[in-house]
């Protein structure tokens, strides 16, 4: 598996969180793949708006609240990445158990952060 990291909730608002994500994420020469609700680019990176069966994930990382990511449990656990980030605000007590009981890690964090101390 390489270390490919889907962003969900991402934007092309510069001062939005998701897409300062990505920025730091490319900055480290890190793969990166996006979805949000409309199409648009950060940098290099294509934001997909419709659900895609990306292969290869290693990482999820969440800028979606929990009830916007209801929608999204079926399709982040059949992608079947390592981990699902979940950064401040988008917490999930439910879909934090649902990943569990689908063997995928789940780690309430912020990426940007992660990033800075090199602990992503």
């Amino acid at each position: 598996m390489n270390n490919t990291t889907l962003v969900i909730g991402a934007s092309t608002n510069p001062n939005r969180y998701s897409n300062i994500a990505i920025k730091r994420l490319r900055d480290k020469n890190l793969s990166v793949l996006a979805l949000g609700l409309r199409k648009g680019k950060v940098l290099d990176v294509d934001i997909d708006d419709e659900k895609v069966a990306y292969k290869n994930i290693d990482t999820v990382t969440l800028y979606l609240n929990p009830k916007r990511q209801e929608e999204y449990y079926d399709y982040i656990i059949s992608l079947q990445p390592r981990r699902v980030i979940f950064n401040p605000g988008t917490e999930n007590m439910e879909f934090i158990k649902l990943l569990k009981n689908n063997q995928i890690e789940s780690e309430i964090a912020c990426t940007l952060v992660l990033l800075s101390t090199n602990q992503y």
